[in-house]
């Protein structure tokens, strides 16, 4: 057996100090990302992150829409719920040029992103335990087939507001 100083036993410990490290690292990767089901990167699991995510002020604290971008780096899922403990229900719809139609689920692309935007699909939001004000910030949870819930907080913005304009970040509720 060669000693730890020759290049052999320093090739060894280098290369279990690697292992080590990305077996640490992998799992930190899924529990962040609330991934279940899968074993890591290259299994199909979804890496889901949420971004631009904001709710513009209903009239009156009544029926509010939602928007929001689910981004994918990872295999397929789809979105099958959204609740919230701020709200008595959360629905999504999809618009065309002359309805409005609940959906069951969305479709989350391996390697892409749901976008939940005007004039296309989005959340309704009604029965709001308190009457929203600019500002105030709703939690909604977002259950995955294959990714599990994640929670997001959606702040309450103008109703003009559209991320990425005005001098915004395009980035308000980030998780």
């Amino acid at each position: 057996m060669k000693a730890l100083g020759s290049p052999l036993g320093f090739r060894r410990t280098a290369l279990a100090g690697a292992a080590l490290a990305t077996a640490l690292g992998g799992g930190a990767l899924l529990v962040a990302c609330g991934a279940g089901g899968g074993s890591g990167a290259g299994d199909g699991t979804a890496r889901l992150s949420v971004a631009d995510s904001y709710i513009p002020l209903p009239p009156a604290g009544g029926m509010a829409a939602g928007y929001l971008t689910v981004r994918n780096d990872g295999g397929e899922d789809q979105l099958l719920k959204v609740s919230s403990p701020g709200a008595e229900s959360v629905t999504m719809h999809r618009s065309t040029a002359s309805t409005m139609e609940q959906v069951e689920r969305l479709d989350v692309p391996a390697h892409g992103a749901l976008q939940l935007a005007r004039g296309g699909t989005h959340l309704m939001i009604m029965g709001w335990q308190k009457a929203p004000v600019l500002g105030d910030e709703l939690e909604l949870d977002l259950t995955f087939a294959r990714t599990g819930t994640i929670s997001v907080k959606v702040p309450v913005k103008e109703l003009t507001y559209r991320p990425g304009r005005s001098g915004e970040s395009g980035r308000p509720g980030q998780q």
